[in-house]
C-alpha cells in the first residue's frame, strides 16, 4: 500500500494572516511560506509526528477549536522563558514519564498550541 510521507503543510484560516505568520516566525522560529523558488520553507528536524484525533468532548484543549498544534522543542524551560519575556502566557503541564514535558499556550488568534520536550 502506498502511504503519505508526512505533512507537506498545515493550512488554516486567520483573521490577520500576515501578522500571525510574523508571530509564528518571531516566537517559535517557523519560517514564512516561500513565495518563489529561491526561498525555502520551514524544515523541522523533529522526527516522527503524532496524528491523533481526539474525542469531540475533550477538555485537553479549547472546546471552540477543532485542533491544537503540537511543536517539539529541545529545551522547554528555555522556550517558556523566551515566550514569557515576550509577554505570552504559558501554562506548564505535568511531565509524562517516558513521553516528556509539556506546556500550553495560544497564538494571538486563540489557536491552542502545545510545546513538547520529548524524553
Amino acid at each position: 500500500m502506498e502511504q503519505v510521507l508526512g505533512f507537506g503543510g498545515f493550512f488554516f484560516r486567520a483573521e490577520r494572516p500576515d501578522e500571525l505568520a510574523k508571530w509564528y516566525r518571531d516566537m517559535l522560529g517557523i519560517d514564512f511560506v516561500p513565495t518563489d523558488a529561491d526561498q525555502k520553507p520551514w524544515s523541522p528536524e523533529g522526527g516522527a509526528t503524532v496524528f491523533a484525533p481526539f474525542s469531540a468532548d475533550t477538555t485537553y484543549f479549547a472546546a471552540d477549536k477543532a485542533f491544537m498544534l503540537n511543536f517539539k522543542v529541545r529545551d522547554l524551560g528555555a522556550i517558556i522563558a523566551q515566550l514569557e519575556a515576550a509577554g505570552i502566557s504559558v501554562t506548564r503541564l505535568d511531565d509524562m514519564p517516558g513521553i516528556g514535558k509539556f506546556a500550553h499556550l495560544a497564538d494571538p488568534e486563540g489557536t491552542p498550541i502545545e510545546l513538547w520536550e520529548p524524553e
